[in-house]
């Protein structure tokens, strides 16, 4: 079963690195004291920006983010982001520099649970779903053989693909253009992994909701454990506004903050998922 998070912290953070790598695409790297560490799966949330001596009331709501990964540093634990800057929040975001304070709150949520020891893992990611998957490779990869596919609309939006590479996994690229790797979408892939495999592979997905509609459809079809990271706009990370209800398919209605992001595939009703 999965756990839940740590007892989340409320904290000012210091930004030691807020780097564009291309495009829309950044990575944040955050001072955080007294971190106690995240599962693959959990999520902060981040102020809009960086906090000054003039409180700012627009936006006024925090941003949730994937903690990509935890880091050893000099003075306080670190914690990696990647987002994309293409709202007024996570453009106020990119323009925090080294020094600077954004407010932390985290980490949040249910994680991913990690496949059985020697059973293979193939990760699927899209988009900024793929920020939600470099720790949860990183520790399937002790376990057993991992495969992870990522895919983008092109070269360009693709994020994070060399630090996967530098975990020693099997990387799939795909991107709707063919810029870079497979042309066709992410999915594609993972369905060519499952013909004629005999293997109880566990499947994980996080990207835009009709990408792990699909990847659901595919695991399902050949009997195969999926679970996704729904990716839905939330105001608290707590549970409290109900702004990230989601349809399960029991009838019955589940927060994505509080009792995910991440659910078994087959407990999604998707097609009241936004």
């Amino acid at each position: 079963m999965n756990a839940p998070a740590a007892l989340p912290l409320r904290v000012d953070a210091a930004v030691q690195e807020n780097r564009s790598e291309g495009g829309t695409n950044y990575r944040l790297r955050l001072a955080v004291a007294g971190w106690p560490g995240a599962a693959p799966g959990h999520f902060v949330m981040l102020s809009p920006g960086a906090r000054g001596a003039a409180v700012r009331f627009d936006p006024l709501l925090p941003r949730p983010m994937a903690v990509y990964r935890t880091l050893a540093g000099a003075a306080s634990p670190e914690i990696e982001v990647l987002y994309k800057a293409i709202g007024r929040g996570t453009q106020l975001l990119a323009e925090a520099r080294v020094g600077d304070v954004v407010r932390v709150v985290g980490p949040l949520g249910v994680p991913f649970a990690l496949p059985d020891a020697g059973r293979p893992a193939l990760l699927v990611g899209g988009g900024t779903g793929i920020a939600s998957l470099y720790e949860l490779a990183a520790r399937a990869a002790a376990l057993g053989p991992v495969v992870v596919m990522l895919g983008a609309r092109n070269a360009a939006d693709l994020m994070g693909c060399d630090d996967f590479a530098a975990l020693g996994v099997e990387l799939r690229i795909a991107t709707e253009d063919g810029s870079r790797g497979h042309r066709g979408r992410v999915t594609e892939l993972l369905e060519a992994a499952l013909v004629g495999d005999q293997c109880d592979e566990s499947i994980y997905a996080c990207g835009p909701t009709l990408m792990m509609r699909r990847a659901a459809e595919i695991a399902a079809a050949r009997g195969r454990c999926c679970q996704v990271s729904l990716e839905n706009h939330m105001a608290c990370g707590f549970g409290v506004c109900l702004g990230c209800a989601v349809p399960r398919s029991d009838g019955k209605i589940a927060l994505v903050c509080r009792d995910g992001p991440v659910f078994d595939a087959d407990q999604v009703a998707w097609a009241g998922v936004p």
